[in-house]
């Protein structure tokens, strides 16, 4: 891949709400992955072993990886129940930037209760809690790009 293309789609990743990027053309693939605020982008790029040949335990010539990000410790190990994103999309704590939000640290939820909002395709998806009790933490940022399996709440 063109270092300039490679450079461009850095930029991009960097300017923009997305928290990932990966492409793949006919010389490799190329995974952007904005890791946060303050630190650098992490690309990986990989480029096709040769299709003759031992396979070996090394990576390929001129293929450049980079560590995976660091795990931050307030996920290491919530206490609770956790209520996790049933999909990848967009995280809103309310119906409406002004209305309250649906739930707040505190705040008593029943099975079935509405916690918050994923928009995916345009979509709104209620999200529900799916344990009765006291929210002690919420993990999920208004706003914000969420992942599948995302923790986004602690019930207890």
């Amino acid at each position: 891949m063109d270092l300039r293309k490679l450079k461009t789609l850095i930029d991009l990743v960097s300017e923009s709400n997305i928290s990932e990027l990966e492409i793949t053309e006919a010389e490799g693939k190329v995974r952007i992955v904005k890791a946060g605020a303050a630190a650098p982008i992490q690309y990986v790029q990989t480029v096709p072993a040769p299709a003759a040949g031992p396979v070996t335990g090394a990576a390929p010539a001129g293929a450049v990886a980079a560590p995976p990000a660091a795990a931050p410790a307030a996920e290491a190990g919530p206490t609770g129940h956790v209520v996790k994103s049933p999909m990848v999309g967009t995280f809103y704590r309310s119906s409406s930037p002004g209305a309250p939000a649906f739930v707040e640290v505190g705040s008593q939820v029943k099975e079935g209760d509405t916690v918050c909002i994923i928009e995916a395709m345009k979509i709104l998806n209620e999200i529900e809690a799916d344990k009765s009790g006291t929210v002690t933490q919420i993990l999920g940022e208004n706003g914000q790009a969420v992942e599948y399996g995302q923790p986004l709440f602690v019930i207890e």
